[in-house]
């Protein structure tokens, strides 16, 4: 853990992950409840969680920042690849709406990256001060919301233009963020470097939150268009 970090950053950080977590593993069971790939993520959201807290906590990526994509960011991408090869009858099924609402919590996740810059833990360029603008895909969450599903169909149009936008936020924030952490690839962020994943909990948000935020945006975007056809 960082130390003399204002522990209210990693409270608000830590409830934002299990929010996010919650809010998805309701869609989950709202979609189907007892299919064999919504008891398997009920099990491997804990189980995610539980592990990336205890191999950051005891500086395992502190030690080699490579270790990250590797140990951190792969198995949630394999997984995110899995569920659109075998489970894409389970996709279809989860509620376009709480895959939409999903997205509100990255206006506390871009707080949390202000104070960590204001605590030295990231560069400045991390966040809605610098060249980070994924705020706005939370900010406009209840106004997309609002005009997309407030008549029985939903606006599909609407929904298609803000998944791709706020993919695009999403898309630059984890590009810079990556160009940030102290490696061979670095190229933002020498003078304060982007340390803040390798530590708990902040390594959830490239193992937990970022994953979730990108599959909600895929499966969304994967309903829609299977509508049209």
């Amino acid at each position: 853990m960082i130390q003399n970090l204002p522990l209210c950053i990693i409270v608000v950080f830590i409830l934002t992950a299990l929010l996010t977590v919650g809010i998805f593993q309701y869609a989950t069971k709202r979609g189907s409840f007892s299919s064999s790939t919504t008891k398997f993520l009920s099990f491997a959201f804990p189980f995610w969680l539980i592990f990336q807290a205890t191999v950051a906590y005891f500086g395992f990526y502190v030690s080699q920042p490579l270790r990250l994509p590797f140990f951190a960011v792969l198995p949630p991408i394999i997984t995110i690849i899995c569920l659109f090869v075998f489970s894409r009858e389970w996709i279809a099924k989860l509620p376009l709406q709480t895959l939409t609402l999903i997205h509100i919590v990255r206006i506390p996740v871009e707080l949390c990256l202000l104070w960590l810059f204001q605590s030295g833990q990231i560069p400045q360029i991390m966040t809605f001060e610098g060249r980070n603008f994924d705020i706005i895909a939370g900010i406009t969450v209840p106004i997309i919301a609002w005009f997309a599903f407030r008549n029985s169909n939903a606006n599909r149009l609407l929904l298609i233009v803000w998944n791709i936008s706020a993919m695009i936020l999403l898309a630059n924030i984890v590009l810079t963020a990556v160009l940030s952490i102290q490696s061979p690839i670095q190229k933002f962020g020498f003078e304060q470097p982007n340390v803040a994943v390798l530590y708990f909990p902040f390594v959830w948000l490239p193992a937990v939150i970022v994953p979730i935020v990108l599959f909600s945006h895929l499966a969304s975007l994967f309903q829609l268009f299977k509508r049209k056809t």
